[in-house]
This record gives structure tokens, C-alpha cells and sequence, in this order.
């Protein structure tokens, strides 16, 4: 009788399969970059070899020296998948919001709780340091979108901050490839429970997206409704 492959197995050939696909993605997005990942790995496994047999214990160093060559080039192929991600999505609606709901951390991503004809959109972010709205658009549009969407949140939130930050590469945006990282540095002003109680209080509002009036623009789709994320 034949055994059920366990849920490992299953998932083994999945992640390789993954992993595949991303380094086809990141050798066209960047042809130096698979080489730079055998490089730090090759690396690591030497230097690690070369104190073993500096210190005379070479036999002990060697698979040392594998797991560090390895889990090097794992962190290194890593942050380029994550580099090549950025590039590729950088300046596409909704670029964003893609990286907000791939962030580490306990956080609520509501997308398009605002939005304009010209797909300008402000997307909604709930955290420990508060409400963060995020915009994706033109500096001189979305200004106006943030403003009247802070407006509308400021009863609902009460006494908890209101970030609001623009991406996108005019004077005074944070680059998409920076935003994640510029999140990470809010101060923490909230602690879980309170994170929670905000969280009811603004899935409560109703939902200001509308569809917009005029022609849509050729080859766009308009983004759906707010979907919170909770991650």
C-alpha cells in the first residue's frame, strides 16, 4: 500500500518550483544578479573554510562552511529578488499597495479608499504608530485626496495620529522601493489592543471610493473597492 506523500513533501517541490521562477525573473530584470548571489555564497564558504584551517580544524569547518555559503547566498538572492520586484512594479497603479500588503508585521491594508479618474489612489494603513494613508500619484493631485480623506478619518480616529505619505517620484515622494522601510520608522504610538478597537472603527465608515465621472482612460482598469488586508 502505498503511503500519502506528507505535507513537506507537497510542499518541497512547490518552494523549488518558486524559487525557480523568481531567478528567471531576476536574471531578465538584472543579469549581474545571479552571479553576485554565487559570489557571496562561494565566498562565505571560503573564508568560513579558511578559519578552519587557520584554527586546525578544517574537517569540522567544511559543512560549516556549506550552511554559511548558503544561507549567505539565500539572503543575498533575497534582498535582489526584492530590488528587481521594485523596479519592475515602479510607477504601475497600484505599485503601492502591492508592496503594503507584502510587509512584515502586523498591519491592516485598506486599498483605494480613495481615488480619482486619473488613478490617483490613497490607500489606508493600520498599525501600531496609527492611521498611515498612502498615496500614489502626482504630487499636485493626490494632495487634495489626502487632505479630504484625513478630514474624514479624524472623528473615527480620535486622539490617534494620522500619517500621511506621498509615493512616487516628484520632489518630496518616497520612491516605492523606500516605502516599506519608511513605514518602519514610525514611532509605535499604539499597542495591540488599541491597534484593534481603530481597526472596528474604520472598517464601520462607509466607503468614499467612487467610480468616476467622464471616460475612463484606454488599457485601465478601475481598481475595486477597499479590500482590507489584515496581516
Amino acid at each position: 500500500m502505498s503511503k500519502k506523500p506528507t505535507d513537506g513533501a507537497q510542499e518541497r517541490p512547490g518552494r523549488l518550483k518558486q524559487i525557480r521562477m523568481v531567478a528567471q525573473v531576476l536574471r531578465q530584470a538584472d543579469p549581474k544578479a545571479l552571479p553576485i548571489v554565487f559570489a557571496s555564497a562561494i565566498g562565505a564558504l571560503a573564508v568560513t573554510i579558511l578559519i578552519g584551517w587557520i584554527i586546525g580544524q578544517l574537517w569540522f569547518f567544511i559543512p560549516l562552511g556549506v550552511m554559511a555559503g548558503f544561507a549567505v547566498g539565500m539572503i543575498v538572492f533575497g534582498q535582489l529578488a526584492q530590488r528587481a520586484q521594485y523596479k519592475v512594479i515602479a510607477g504601475q497603479p497600484g505599485a503601492a499597495a502591492a508592496i503594503l500588503k507584502n510587509m512584515r508585521g502586523k498591519w491592516t491594508v485598506t486599498e483605494a479608499v480613495s481615488g480619482n479618474r486619473n488613478l490617483d489612489l490613497v490607500h489606508r494603513v493600520v498599525g501600531r504608530p496609527g492611521v498611515v494613508l498612502v498615496s500614489e500619484g502626482p504630487r499636485n493631485r493626490v494632495g487634495p485626496l489626502l487632505g479630504a480623506e484625513k478630514k474624514r478619518l479624524s472623528r473615527a480616529a480620535q486622539q490617534v495620529p494620522i500619517y500621511d505619505l506621498q509615493v512616487g517620484d516628484d520632489e518630496g515622494q518616497i520612491p516605492v522601493d523606500k516605502l516599506q522601510r519608511h513605514l518602519m520608522k514610525l514611532p509605535r504610538n499604539l499597542n495591540k489592543g488599541q491597534v484593534s478597537e481603530l481597526n472596528d472603527r474604520l472598517q464601520a465608515l462607509p466607503r468614499s471610493m467612487q467610480m468616476p465621472k467622464g471616460p475612463i482612460p484606454k488599457g485601465v482598469k478601475m481598481p475595486k473597492g477597499p479590500k482590507p488586508k489584515s496581516r
